[in-house]
């Protein structure tokens, strides 16, 4: 289990400003509800609006690329927008991520409960059988 903290959290936030800094973007858009955190820091960084709803020219932002269910969605809908993670549990294609972490390594965020994350983490692993 990686238990990440906020100062984590802040140099990610700036590494990801840095990488969009230069990016014609109407703002920032969190997919609800990993995403929200990010998406309010970036838009604080990089001095761009929060949209309510993601756009061509947005930068599209969430908490972790998984399964990569949840932003392909997102990228269906916009696939002309820019996006990124914190954290990718796969090789970055059309995302860009502060951070790739190991595929099977479970994350704990700085907003998550470390002991509830625990309690998901067993009922995860038992209900695949890992």
């Amino acid at each position: 289990m990686r238990v990440l903290s906020w100062a984590q959290f802040d140099q990610a936030v700036a590494q990801l400003a840095a990488r969009f800094a230069d990016a014609e973007l109407t703002g920032v858009y969190g997919v609800p509800r990993g995403g929200l955190c990010l998406a309010v820091a970036l838009s604080h960084a990089m001095e761009r609006p929060l949209l309510s709803v993601p756009n061509r020219s947005a930068l599209i932002v969430d908490d972790v690329y998984e399964t990569g269910r949840t932003l392909k969605a997102v990228h269906d809908q916009v696939p002309q927008a820019s996006f990124a993670v914190w954290v990718s549990k796969g090789t970055p294609d059309w995302w860009t991520a502060a951070l790739v972490a190991d595929s099977s390594e479970w994350v704990v965020f700085p907003w998550e409960n470390v002991e509830r994350a625990r309690a998901d983490e067993q009922a995860y692993r038992a209900s695949r059988g890992l």
